[in-house]
């Protein structure tokens, strides 16, 4: 298996925002893992309407590429192996959203 979530599984610390920077990178972490559990995206996928999916994924495709480089979006949101010298160029989707509203 090629994801993982073991940090919402091993987190003993304190889960909230707004006390620390340290306490909110875990908190998120955890709010994360827990949000894209299975089952719960199996209810939660079906309930969306299909402007809040396209927000949603052009929200967390937009942070993905102000903070990630070429090379770690494809090994760390893709899972794919290194093929080429890495880019650091930021360009995940040239000139255009992956999902585009109506």
């Amino acid at each position: 298996m090629r994801h993982s979530h073991r940090f919402v599984e091993t987190y003993e610390g304190p889960v909230a925002f707004g006390l620390d920077r340290e306490t909110d990178e875990a908190s998120l972490m955890v709010f994360l893992q827990k949000f894209s559990d299975d089952d719960l995206l199996v209810v939660l996928t079906q309930r969306l309407s299909l402007e809040e999916i396209h927000r949603l994924v052009n929200f967390l495709t937009e942070l993905m590429k102000r903070h990630l480089s070429e090379e770690e979006y494809h090994r760390l949101f893709l899972k794919e192996a290194p093929s080429s010298p890495s880019s650091d160029s930021k360009d995940l989707y040239p000139g255009k959203s992956p999902i585009r509203s109506p």
